[in-house]
């Protein structure tokens, strides 16, 4: 059995084998996005056929990755991590299972070692809610596999730390690097502020000196400013000059990613 699988169901919800242990990230089901924006796939696995789950990783409050109709429907006795401003409201909302991770701390379950960083990300669910903004990135790591799960951010000379520091100076080099793509338009300079581009998780994957690269945030909501699939027609386009276009994996929704064993 592969040391690491992962199922692209959607979006920002990703499921991943590791380490004996199954992980769900920012788990969205909802056929709308803020009620008015479609899903344009069906999610990859449908909720009720999740396997047994171990831990939820939630990155930030936003309507697209926090979806409290998707947990409601999830087991509540499932370990639900998230930044501490954000666990502290979900645990008031009645999500007792919420636990808070900051940035720099990390935490062992049986097999697997999660580990949190901040991300460039303004992730306040409303719009005066700025007391909410913190979002975080995640590094999981077994004894043989690990993955970096971006969430959202921008492409900064620290975005890297996290897998430098417990990674590289290790002398372990990084499995996978899960990050999102976006749609930069032009009128819409800021946006690169708080999001990857895809030319941006290029640049990121290249950093980071992961073995594969498998982008998400496509193929599953329209927004206001893009279609759903125009950063992943970006990404495509640029892959035949990438000098490692071949460990770039772009899944569609239901497909699984097996880690190969190394030459």
């Amino acid at each position: 059995m592969s040391a690491l699988r992962t199922t692209y169901i959607g979006h920002a919800t990703l499921l991943i084998r590791i380490g004996g242990k199954t992980i769900l990230t920012d788990p969205n089901f909802e056929e709308t996005l803020g009620r008015f924006l479609p899903r344009v796939s069906k999610p990859g696995v449908a909720l009720a056929d999740l396997p047994p789950l171990d831990a939820l990783l939630l990155t930030h409050a936003h309507a697209d990755h926090l979806s409290f109709k998707s947990l409601d429907l999830i087991q509540s006795d499932i370990p639900l991590f998230a930044p501490p401003v954000i666990a502290r409201w979900l645990q008031r909302r009645g999500y007792s299972h919420s636990e808070p991770i900051a940035p720099g701390e990390s935490l062992r379950m049986d097999g697997i070692t999660l580990h949190a960083e901040a991300a460039v990300h303004r992730g306040n669910r409303y719009g005066l809610d700025r007391w909410r903004h913190a979002s975080n990135m995640y590094l999981v790591e077994s004894r043989d596999a690990s993955f970096f799960f971006a969430g959202d951010t921008a492409l900064t000379e620290d975005t890297t730390n996290l897998v430098d520091k417990q990674l590289r100076d290790e002398g372990r080099r990084l499995d996978v690097a899960l990050l999102p793509i976006g749609h930069a338009p032009w009128w819409k300079p800021g946006f690169r502020k708080g999001h990857l581009s895809s030319g941006d998780a290029l640049t990121l994957f290249d950093r980071l000196g992961a073995r594969y690269l498998i982008p998400y945030h496509w193929g599953t909501f329209e927004h206001v400013t893009s279609t759903a699939f125009d950063a992943i027609r970006q990404l495509r386009a640029a892959l035949p000059a990438h000098p490692n276009s071949e460990s770039v994996r772009i899944l569609e929704p239901g497909e699984t990613f097996e880690l190969p064993d190394e030459a």
